[in-house]
């Protein structure tokens, strides 16, 4: 089964200093069809106003990963952590029993745009946690790299979940495949540029379901950042 999910068909909030596209149900956006796709609840895509950010506040049980697109967003939480999270950075929070934490961005005259991911934690109640790695652009040009994983495989970020986050960059002939299991699902999302997922061209902002697939192909890239997303059904 695949399901293409138009960019302009997501939710969308303006809060004049957060302008944020909502891929599933979130805050005051609610799509009984798209409540989430097997155990990832959230995408929201991020632009943040120089100057400003969320205050803080609190999560649980979440595994929460930020993919910067440009811009810095500058991360701090009730773990100690004081983080600054450029492009290329992947980061991990592991909410657990409960962490509080705020981003900004405190850039001057430089929006930050951002992707903010939850995936639901394959054990509840565990010890919060943090992790931010960079992945070099060579190791995604033309593939699929592992970002984020249960068990940390490819120097990917550890997460509490049973999920695999890939990242690639597609230009021209480049091309890529992806087995898969078809008892689980898959989710891509096309970052930027355009991208032939299975068949099916995709644009910036668009994102493909798939479900009882054996395989993703990705190809016929023109500038495309993709997410490809391996989930529990």
């Amino acid at each position: 089964m695949l399901q293409v999910r138009k960019a302009d068909e997501r939710g969308f909030a303006d809060h004049g200093w957060l302008k944020s596209f909502h891929s599933f149900s979130f805050a005051n956006y609610y799509d009984p069809k798209f409540m989430g796709w097997g155990n990832l609840r959230v995408i929201n895509e991020d632009r943040i106003e120089p100057g400003r950010g969320f205050g803080d506040h609190g999560h649980r049980d979440m595994e929460i990963i930020s993919y910067v697109l440009s811009g810095e967003l500058a991360h701090q939480d009730s773990m100690g952590n004081v983080k600054g999270i450029p492009p290329g950075d992947v980061q991990r929070m592991s909410a657990g029993t409960g962490v509080v934490h705020s981003e900004f961005n405190h850039a001057k005259g430089q929006q930050t745009h951002f992707l903010q991911i939850w995936i639901e934690p394959k054990f509840t109640g565990v010890q919060p946690g943090y992790e931010q790695k960079s992945i070099p652009l060579i190791e995604k040009q033309g593939k699929l790299r592992l970002v984020a994983s249960f068990d940390g495989e490819n120097n990917s970020v550890k997460i509490n979940a049973d999920a695999k986050l890939y990242a690639g960059l597609f230009d021209g002939d480049q091309k890529a495949v992806l087995d898969l299991n078809p008892q689980r699902k898959a989710y891509v999302h096309l970052i930027k540029g355009a991208l032939e997922v299975n068949g099916h061209y995709l644009n910036a902002g668009d994102a493909l379901m798939l479900a009882e697939e054996e395989q993703i192909s990705l190809s016929h890239g023109k500038d495309a950042e993709v997410l490809v997303f391996d989930l529990a059904p």
